[in-house]
């Protein structure tokens, strides 16, 4: 027999005389095989049955099937003119594991190995393994952990297989102890660092890692650093090194920064060149730079934006606008030269949406402005992306200009969209001793199907508010954009608090309403309802004095006024009321203004509302109206300020008293943060010794709140989730109780406010408020006159709701 020992090709191509003879393959043979099958050894062979077979022949073949990385040794052997490959495979990874990962979740890393090939039902190749080692390690450094330690195991188990397992010491994370900035003379180390995200740590530091070393965050701060002083005139600015030093523990680390300032330059002129076509005059309209101001590298983007953007309403997609400088360094002065070519105009060919894997084009395209086969206009486009963005279904939108290959004069716009849950399942249980058992059972669509219809079922059998209701809106009941609302409901309301009485209000009916869209940002609602008011005044509290028995009734006097209750005041067994049902017939007129730049997370713009309430038909005649405006402004990218602002007003007209149940509210989260939900404004007057009345509401309204917010330290990608610091005044106004006092007036008539801080999230259950607030201006206890008791305000300083704003 003669034998092939498997050797370098270098080596064979080296060899002056054969090592073995040439001969005629009469047949291939496979031993060794496992796993493998043997069409993929017989498929990567060079020699076939019938080949001559040569020494250069027998170095490919074994090139070949070492290449397909599934064996560990290939050998060749030759019996008679049966060439045989003799082969040993690699093992299998049976399963790969992590032990000892904390701080990277092992799905994530599993995947990671899969990218590199390291993975269940792969060969398992000891060079992969040592690469994978070495990129955990640096995956753990990115993370400040210098001193993690990896180790891999192999465990042979039969068939040929083995078990990965990575076992991972993590180790204490390095901290920043000092940063330090070398080189400047214009503003403080202080001031300087103060820039910075990453510093040495405070109180904040174990949420948000801040004293965690990151080159990626450190470069982010280089940026800020170097932003700071383009924007205040040194133009020069440079950063010289950045030093990053471990102590020998591998614990701590130290950054030094080192910089050179430069000349402050202070702006000479500025200067327009090139082609604007014939409107020189509205572009320098748009420049922000100011001559003998210093020079701001900010307002120079912003002005060559602006140029851009002005280009692209006249259909100039890819207007080139450059800034260049002259530098007068005898005098520290600098002349700003813009230069624009407009290039050619563009028209858009086609307009595509992805990233809607649910929602339907259709409901994006209806919101576009921006027409295909149409001339390119970048007002158009953006005012598209907003009315898409205040939609509310996603929570990014980006608008990509793409050129046509081949048609200079088109583009393609695409539409990305990220989609949110718009779907909100409500479901809970309560028990107490008054009510035992309570069911809420709620669901809401906002993006039915992805149709862009909103569909709400609402079912509460709590004891206090027992709900059911359906509502439907279908945005583009036409094709021009007039909307279509439908409700229908039945409620009973129960007074939460004793002192409030036992009464039951019923209330059920419908109502529809179309919103016709007068302009891009304006929309008039129109909308007609039936209802019908059914009033239980409850059942008296026996009281047995001195002067023999008597019945306390707790049902509040206001009520008992409105529906015509016999035995009027607070001693009666039970009450007859003249007309326990009252029905009405409301028209509605309403009109809203929402120019913001998104739905979700405003940053800019306003909304304005208004609303009309007329009820024309029945019991009931009156008028309810009222206004709200809400304004948000940009501070900076991090900062938003936002002002909200409410008032209301009702009479009725027709010798009608104007219905109790259509009062007006304040108190909770959505007016007057800090106390309970609908406890402020007047109450009827306490008797026989009750502390406080009922809270009824107020014929008048009158709100002011204002926030200021950031994204949540640590929040990441997600924009929804902010922190915000708030301010809230105002209160509800009614007619004065002829029983109450001066005093008692007086305090019901005070404004309330609070300060404090809050979270909002858009989480899959809908938006969510959480707000802690300290009442600033708020009635204490007043029992000076025992009485005609002033009673205190009801306190709330911690409050959570979801589906709330401001």
């Amino acid at each position: 027999m003669r034998s092939i020992v498997a050797l370098v090709a270098g080596a064979l191509a080296a060899t002056a005389a054969w090592a073995v003879e040439p001969f005629t393959v009469r047949d291939i043979r496979v031993e060794g095989l496992q796993r493998v099958e043997p069409g993929t050894v017989f498929a990567s062979l060079p020699v076939r049955v019938g080949d001559t077979y040569t020494d250069e022949r027998g170095s490919a073949a074994i090139r070949a099937l070492f290449d397909l990385g599934l064996f560990k040794d290939v050998r060749l052997d030759v019996s008679g003119n049966v060439l045989v490959v003799i082969v040993e495979e690699r093992p299998t990874i049976a399963a790969v594991d992590f032990a000892g990962a904390k701080e990277f979740d092992k799905a994530v890393l599993q995947k990671a190995l899969r990218e590199v090939g390291l993975a269940d039902g792969r060969p398992y190749d000891k060079a992969l393994t040592d690469r994978a080692e070495q990129e955990l390690k640096r995956q753990y450094i990115s993370r400040s952990l210098y001193n993690a330690q990896v180790v891999t195991t192999v465990t042979p188990i039969e068939r040929n297989r083995v078990n990965l397992t990575f076992t991972v010491t993590e180790g204490e994370p390095a901290r920043i102890r000092e940063v330090h900035v070398v080189g400047n003379k214009a503003f403080s180390e202080g001031t300087l660092l103060d820039l910075f995200d990453q510093d040495s740590g405070g109180w904040l530091s174990w949420y948000t890692k801040s004293n965690q070393y990151s080159r990626a965050k450190l470069n982010a701060d280089l940026e800020t650093l170097r932003s700071y002083y383009i924007t205040r005139g040194y133009l020069e600015f440079r950063i010289d090194s950045t030093q990053v030093a471990i102590s020998p523990d591998r614990q701590d680390l130290s950054v030094t920064v080192n910089i050179t300032e430069g000349e402050k330059f202070v702006v000479q002129d500025v200067k327009l060149e090139g082609n604007y076509l014939g409107r020189e005059d509205e572009f320098k309209t748009l420049v922000t730079i100011k001559p003998g101001e210093p020079y701001n590298g900010e307002q120079v983007t912003d002005t060559t934006k602006a140029f851009s953007d002005y280009f692209g309403t006249f259909g100039y997609a890819f207007a080139k606008v450059d800034a260049t400088t002259e530098i007068d360094r005898a005098n520290n002065r600098v002349s700003l030269i813009l230069k624009s070519e407009p290039a050619r105009r563009v028209y858009v060919r086609r307009v595509s949406i992805g990233g809607n894997n649910r929602t339907r084009d259709e409901v994006v395209r209806r919101e576009f402005r921006q027409y295909e086969a149409s001339w390119y206009d970048g007002d158009k486009i953006k005012l598209s992306r907003d009315r898409v963005d205040r939609l509310g279904y996603f929570t990014e939108i980006n608008v990509e200009t793409q050129p046509v290959p081949g048609s200079p004069d088109q583009v393609d716009l695409t539409v990305n969209v990220t989609e949110k849950p718009t779907g909100t399942l409500q479901l809970g249980a309560g028990f107490s001793s008054a009510e035992k058992v309570s069911l809420t059972f709620g669901i809401s669509q906002d993006n039915v199907f992805g149709s862009g219809n909103q569909l709400g079922f609402q079912v509460n059998t709590s004891r206090y508010a027992r709900t059911i209701s359906l509502t439907t809106t279908d945005p583009y009941f036409t094709k021009d954009g007039i909307s279509r609302s439908f409700s229908l409901y039945h409620t009973t309301t129960r007074p939460y608090y004793s002192v409030d009485g036992d009464y039951r209000l019923v209330n059920e009916g419908g109502n529809i309403r179309f919103g016709v869209p007068f302009s891009e940002v304006d929309t008039v609602f129109f909308g007609a309802g039936l209802e019908r008011y059914r009033f239980d005044p409850g059942s008296g509290i026996p009281l047995l004095t001195s002067f023999g028995l008597f019945y306390y009734q707790p049902t509040p006097r206001s009520y008992q006024n409105y529906f015509g209750c016999s035995g009027t005041g607070n001693f009666a067994n039970s009450l007859t009321c003249d007309n326990n049902s009252v029905w009405g017939l409301p028209l509605t007129v309403g009109w809203a203004r929402d120019s913001r730049d998104s739905a979700l997370v405003p940053t800019r713009g306003r909304v304005q509302r208004a609303n009309l309430e007329v009820g024309v038909g029945g019991d009931m005649k009156y008028v309810k109206t009222s206004y709200q405006y809400q304004q948000f402004f940009p501070i900076n990218k991090q900062y938003t300020f936002a002002i909200n602002g409410e008032v209301g007003y009702g009479k009725a007209y027709g010798n009608k008293p104007y219905p109790i149940f259509k009062n007006f509210y304040a108190g909770g989260l959505g007016s007057i943060r800090g106390f309970e939900q609908n406890s402020l404004g007047p109450r009827d007057i306490p008797l026989l010794g009750q502390s406080e009345g009922a809270a009824i509401g107020g014929t008048k309204k009158a709100i002011f709140n204002a926030e200021l917010s950031t994204p949540f330290p640590g929040a990441g990608n997600d924009r929804t989730l902010r922190l915000y610091g708030f301010f809230d005044v105002g209160n509800v106004f009614g007619s004065r109780d002829p029983l109450a006092t001066d005093a008692q007036w007086a305090a019901q008539k005070k404004l309330r406010a609070s300060v404090g801080l809050g979270i909002s999230w858009i989480s899959p259950l809908g938006p969510l408020r959480l707000a802690y607030a300290f009442p600033v201006v708020y009635q204490k206890d007043d029992n000076t006159d025992p009485l005609n008791p002033i009673p205190k305000d009801r306190i709330q300083r911690l409050q959570f709701q979801i589906g709330t704003s401001f």
